[in-house]
Parts: structure tokens; sequence; C-alpha cells
């Protein structure tokens, strides 16, 4: 990955000596709170890391109320995921509150776990709390969803095409829930990720 950015950053220089239109700069990485700063406890990762190929949206599909705690509801989340499951960790790689802030979950280099059929192998996966079927997303975690998308994006190499939902994949879910998935289907998502990708 280092090598790739500075093959990234060499050929932008050389395109603004040449008097070309340059590469556009990368997206700035968004603040994550990290596993241990909501009270979580490592997963092991010894498999091998996965490649990304797919940036998949999530809802947690339960009504979020004004004032949870978002760091004990990932406690629980990741008791849960390990102890009832048993799986190796909270299913999803980021989730984002309703304040716009993003905690770290499973590690990226961890394929995800699902309930449904389809197989989030090689899948970054973004969860906002709350639920959409009945719920708004709030205006800070559309924000940060796009950020965080934009970000791993330009990260991974990958495209507007890589970017989908739970339910594009699954037909046994509404997840993400439709007022969040009418954000994509508008177009509206996409073309804000877009606006990050090209440096605006």
């Amino acid at each position: 990955m280092k090598r790739a950015l500075t093959a990234l950053a060499t050929l932008a220089a050389a395109l603004a000596l040449a008097g070309c239109a340059t590469v556009p700069p990368s997206p700035p990485a968004p603040a994550i709170i990290e596993v241990a700063a909501w009270g979580g406890t490592p997963a092991s990762t010894a498999a091998p890391a996965q490649p990304i190929r797919k940036i998949t949206l999530h809802h947690q599909g339960e009504v979020w109320k004004d004032g949870t705690d978002v760091a004990a509801y990932l406690r629980r989340l990741q008791q849960w995921s390990r102890l009832t499951k048993r799986w190796a960790d909270i299913p999803y790689h980021y989730v984002i509150a309703p304040d716009g802030r993003i905690y770290a979950a499973r590690p990226l280099q961890q394929p995800g776990d699902t309930n449904t059929e389809y197989d989030p192998r090689g899948h970054a996966l973004l969860m906002l709390v709350g639920n959409f079927e009945v719920q708004q997303p709030t205006p800070a975690q559309l924000d940060a969803a796009v950020q965080l998308t934009a970000w791993l994006a330009r990260q991974h190499g990958l495209g507007l095409d890589d970017i989908a939902s739970h339910k594009d994949y699954s037909a046994q879910t509404v997840c993400p829930g439709k007022h969040l998935y009418a954000h994509l289907t508008s177009g509206w998502f996409k073309a804000e990720v877009a606006r990050r990708l090209n440096g605006r």
C-alpha cells in the first residue's frame, strides 16, 4: 500500500511538471475511535488479510434511542457476537453513530459475518446505528459514511460501482432500511463519494 501511494504521488508530480491535470488529492482519513477507546478487546487476526473489493452499507436494524451510550452498546454487541453467535468479533468493520463518530469494530483484514446468505468476504462492512425502515439517518451519519467510503475506496483502488448495500447481495433482508437505501438509489450517496474522490 505504501508503494502504491508513493507511485501515485510520483505520478501526480510528473503530471504537474508536464503541465497536465494532476491526480486529485486523496480524501483525508476520517477520525476513527479505536476498539480499545470504547472498551472492546481485540479480535484474533491470525488469518491472512482479505483483499477489499467492495464497500457495503448496513443498518443496525434496531430503533436507536437518543442518549444511548454507543461504547456500552458496542461492548454488548461484541460480547453477543462472540459468545452467542460464536463469531470472531462484531460482524462489521466500522460502526457510525448518529453524531457522525466512527468506531472501529472487527479488523478490516478479517471477513465479516452475516445472518443472511450472501458471502461478505472481500467486503468492507459499514454499519450505521438505527433502524432505517422507520428512522432517518442523521446528516452527520450520512456525511461520515460518505467520508469513510471515499477514503476506503481510494485506499483499496475501488470505484463507485463497488459501493452497494446488504440488500443488493441478499434477498433475505431489507437492510440498510428504505430511508438509507433511498440515498443509494437516488444516486446521491455515490455522487457525494465522487466529490470527495475528486478533492471537493
